[in-house]
């Protein structure tokens, strides 16, 4: 389902064409009439800032370009855009780790963790992560992850400025695989243009780009490139955690508890489980993972007795009513929850985040918009395109594309059905035992739910050796925890002490390996 939210059936026709690279705001004026041309890849546009992160200032270099996905051939097929930044840092800029970062759709561009989690300038949301009025306007990310390394965030092709270079190549790079490679080909070219071989590397993956950074650990592994450490954001691995099809009763099961926390916060459940959030998590979890998903499992074999108990029981982990719940079957889809859970206030409340609203202006309609990408399309989109000309200097007439657009029909490599990554994640542990794993779940999403991810964390089928590489975080908050300022404040001390105990990690098996620096 997230796929339909992100996803769009529109393809820029013709080669992509850029405004040359400018350094100054005048240039950026003057530029608006000047000739369009391809990119230089040698000549990125390179400025100097300032900022205060964790209340110290912080000195750094921001670096917008692009880099081209060369062929075996060294022929160029596609253009990656990139915005890098490098902190001013007594250490050798080597040496720092160097972050990468990732979105999803698979047609979102780099933009949402860009200015909403790590970078050094974040979109201004009001203060629980809701839309503000416009105009839009970015501030100070005093929770930015360049105090951590050095960051750079990467828009795949048909996100942001990103292109085939000729427009019927698109759907070789609208592909699991061929977006993979593209990745690869460009994270090598990175490290050898900028001479970051032997820095720590990091990989961070929101949503769909969770599934593809999963992907990317072997893909890179297998091309010498190995991980510190992987930071999986709301992600998807395995997409039958996600799938409501007939046949597949596993999502009823795993979205139940981020149903459960929806109606808490809505104040929909009954009385024993509207008070403590945590407690009501953890029964819903329970009876999600043991009755529940067995009593799907004996289909009309139930008997009515049975049924009645879990269609209450449903009813009262979710807030719904009983009679609804039993004319569909026990079975709740997402789509039909946003839409039924307020259907008495004539409100929807969110797939990405459901503790925003919508007035539900058509109940007959079967669905309709998502109020999180109501929330969050129009500010994001505005701040970067005014970002990137008034603060990184680049110009460009080509559209953004930060939210689909770009890409067509997407072609999953589907096992059983299903697309799933999570193999990748487990062959690379195997292949690397020192890279570490984070994930961070939030208790709203109702895309990528928390419970969706702890099943297929914990069905990897890892020693215990391994398993201890990995790390789970959650926030009351949705997909995008870092839209609401607790939480990203909540996940930047998180990231930072993952970071921090990868890199000593290693350090320390360097260490006291055979022939180590003592």
């Amino acid at each position: 389902m997230i796929m339909e939210f992100l996803l769009a059936a529109t393809l820029l026709a013709g080669a992509p064409h850029h405004v040359p690279p400018v350094a100054t705001d005048a240039a950026v004026s003057d530029a608006v009439t000047s000739p369009l041309k391809k990119p230089d890849y040698d000549t990125p546009v390179v400025t100097r800032h300032k900022s205060v992160i964790d209340g110290r200032e912080q000195e750094y270099r921001a670096t917008a370009g692009f880099l081209p996905v060369l062929n075996d051939a060294g022929e160029p097929e596609a253009e990656l855009f990139y915005v890098a930044y490098s902190a001013d840092s007594p250490k050798p800029e080597s040496k720092r780790p160097l972050i990468l970062f990732l979105n999803g759709g698979p047609g979102a561009a780099s933009v949402w963790l860009h200015l909403g989690a790590a970078g050094p300038r974040r979109v201004k949301m009001l203060e629980d992560g809701r839309l503000p009025p416009p105009p839009y306007r970015l501030v100070n990310n005093d929770s930015s992850w360049l105090d951590l390394g050095d960051l750079l965030f990467i828009d795949p092709v048909g996100t942001g400025y990103s292109r085939a270079v000729k427009a019927e190549q698109t759907p070789k790079f609208a592909t699991q695989q061929g977006d993979l490679d593209s990745l690869v080909r460009f994270i090598r070219l990175y490290l050898t243009r900028t001479q970051r071989w032997s820095s720590p590397l990091f990989l961070v993956g929101e949503s769909y780009g969770g599934f593809r950074s999963a992907g990317l650990t072997e893909a890179l592994v297998e091309r010498g490139i190995a991980l510190t450490g992987v930071l999986l954001i709301s992600p998807v691995l395995n997409f039958q955690t996600i799938s409501f099809d007939n046949g597949n009763d596993l999502p009823y099961a795993l979205f139940l508890p981020s149903y459960t926390a929806t109606a808490w916060y809505h104040g929909k459940l009954p009385p024993q489980f509207q008070g403590d959030l945590e407690k009501s998590l953890a029964l819903a979890e329970e009876w999600a993972g043991t009755e529940y998903l067995t009593s799907l499992a004996k289909g009309d074999r139930l008997t009515i007795a049975e049924r009645n108990g879990v269609a209450a029981k449903l009813a009262s982990f979710t807030g719904l009513e009983q009679s609804f719940i039993d004319n569909r079957n026990l079975r709740i889809d997402s789509r039909t929850f946003v839409r039924e859970l307020l259907r008495d206030q004539r409100q929807v409340v969110g797939y990405m985040d459901s503790r925003f609203l919508a007035d539900n202006t058509d109940p007959s309609a079967p669905h309709g918009f998502d109020p999180t990408i109501a929330t969050i399309r129009p500010p994001y989109t505005a701040t970067f395109n005014d970002y990137v000309r008034s603060e990184l200097g680049y110009g460009s007439d080509l559209e953004y594309f930060t939210l689909g657009g770009g890409i067509g029909r997407w072609e999953y490599e589907a096992k059983n059905s299903y697309a799933d990554t999570s193999d990748n994640l487990r062959n690379t542990l195997s292949k690397n035992p020192y890279m570490n794993v984070f994930v961070a779940s939030g208790l709203f999403d109702l895309a990528t739910p928390h419970f969706a991810a702890d099943y297929t964390r914990n069905h990897l089928a890892l020693p215990p050796h391994l398993r201890a590489n990995l790390t789970s975080r959650r926030y009351r908050s949705g997909h995008m925890m870092y839209l609401e300022e607790e939480s990203l404040a909540k996940l930047k001390k998180d990231v930072t002490e993952f970071i921090a105990a990868s890199l000593n990690k290693t350090g320390s098996s360097r260490r006291n390996s055979p022939g180590g620096t003592p």
